[in-house]
């Protein structure tokens, strides 16, 4: 498999604008995990940091899933990989968790995300209200923390890949 990266175009419309960047993001991850075995994927970057370029997908997954089902159209299918024991499940992998299913079940999410937000305009506000304040966010405001939140995990992600074998790249 070979990740094709697309930045959006200069002149694109808003909504194209932050679907384009936040794809370009979900890319990159996915460049970023690419032509690694399933162990390489699973290697945490610096102990005691359990931080893998595998967790990072699966809390993607999790994220994606946070944002666009339960947030945005009020659906809660509860978490993939987190417990009430184990807040932070996704990165705890061992030996039997495999690419292909967190970058299946990632995807997955990444297409519910895409046909929910589909019918929702840019000022449309989530079912879903925030811990904080209890006022629902607009799409726009998912859009643009997902963003957010994708090139901070991509920063992570270049340099776990960076300690597995030396490849870096933007």
């Amino acid at each position: 498999m070979t990740t094709e990266r697309r930045e959006p175009a200069q002149n694109a419309g808003e909504r194209s604008m932050l679907e384009g960047w936040l794809d370009y993001h979900r890319q990159t991850l996915a460049w970023k995990c690419e032509g690694l075995t399933d162990e390489q994927l699973r290697t945490a970057s610096v102990p005691p940091s359990e931080l893998s370029l595998m967790g990072l997908v699966r809390h993607m997954a999790e994220v994606e899933r946070g944002w666009f089902r339960q947030v945005l159209v009020g659906d809660d299918p509860g978490q993939i990989y987190c417990t009430e024991e184990d807040r932070d499940g996704e990165f705890h992998l061992t030996g039997a968790d495999t690419w292909k299913e967190a970058y299946g079940t990632w995807q997955a999410e990444i297409e519910t995300a895409r046909r929910n937000a589909a019918g929702f305009a840019l000022n449309d506000l989530s079912q879903g209200r925030s811990r904080h304040t209890e006022e629902p966010f607009s799409l726009r405001w998912i859009y643009t923390h997902m963003i957010e939140e994708y090139a901070r995990h991509n920063g992570h992600a270049d340099l776990v890949r960076e300690r597995i074998d030396g490849a870096t790249g933007d």
